[in-house]
């Protein structure tokens, strides 16, 4: 996963990008833009990363990202599915700071956290959400506006615990991209921290330093955070035992596999798949 400042070309004839993604993945890597973006999941399933947010998704999802919020879809390669999104990107100060506007506004700048919308409260808004890459100038710019006023009375889940308002440095972003890329391909084994220490040439103190602050959390948390986050997703859609898939996502004692699925989803593995699975 390469780090990346991701270049928008939007022109001087045009302020918004809507489009849609259809790929066998997401190949973005964990990037960030000077634009706010709202982003629809319409197929896969997969890990988000947001700021310092690492959870599940699912299609349907509709996210906002404020400008300059790091974030990435690492979807699951499916045979006969591909990865498909509408994104749509928009150039800071398109919307007058003007009283009527309130709501927006205010939208956007929790949005630094990312925001996960309800499902339940915009059915009908992703209905339009798909309809804007079909849509060009002013007719563009009346809809998207009309959409986010909306959204800013829906109800949402805020996702990163920290606010990424300002750019990141090249080279914080440089090492973010290569943990996530090392974790995405390793998490399967133990990983030992001198390795991503030394994948971002750096001391395992240094490292341990630079990923708290980043991430708010150490790097093993975070780990065995990812690596719940595959295993529900393995309860759901194997039928493998709960044995097989904590094997699978790296851990060597099933007690311990156990003990960090209750820390993160409040329940035993067994019980999360008997609870999704009906």
């Amino acid at each position: 996963m390469k780090p990346v400042l991701e270049q928008i070309h939007l022109g001087s004839s045009q302020s918004i990008l809507a489009f849609q993604y259809a790929e066998e993945s997401f190949d973005a890597p964990w990037h960030f833009h000077p634009q706010h973006e709202l982003t629809l999941i319409e197929e896969s399933t997969g890990t988000k990363f947001i700021g310092d947010y690492v959870g599940p998704y699912q299609a349907g999802e509709l996210v906002l990202l404020r400008s300059n919020l790091p974030h990435c879809w690492k979807n699951q390669v499916e045979e006969e599915r591909l990865a498909r999104s509408v994104v749509i990107q928009w150039e800071k100060g398109i919307f007058a700071n003007i009283p009527e506007l309130t709501p927006l506004l205010t939208l956007l700048r929790v949005a630094s956290r990312g925001l996960l919308f309800a499902a339940a409260e915009v059915t009908d808004l992703i209905v339009e959400v798909r309809e804007l890459p079909n849509k060009e100038g002013h007719q563009l710019y009346v809809h998207l506006l009309s959409i986010l006023l909306r959204l800013s009375n829906c109800s949402y889940q805020t996702l990163s615990e920290n606010r990424f308002i300002d750019d990141l440095p090249a080279e914080y972003s440089d090492r973010m991209s290569k943990v996530h890329d090392f974790v995405e391909l390793n998490y399967q084994r133990k990983i030992y921290l001198r390795e991503l220490a030394q994948l971002v040439s750096m001391s395992e103190q240094s490292f341990s330093r630079f990923f708290s602050k980043m991430m708010g959390r150490p790097f093993f948390s975070f780990l065995n955070e990812y690596r719940i986050n595959i295993a529900g997703r393995m309860l759901i859609d194997t039928d493998w035992s709960v044995a097989q898939i904590g094997f699978a996502c790296g851990y060597e004692s099933l007690p311990f596999f156990h003990k960090q699925f209750n820390k993160f989803k409040g329940e035993s593995p067994s019980r999360f798949r008997k609870r999704h699975r009906g």
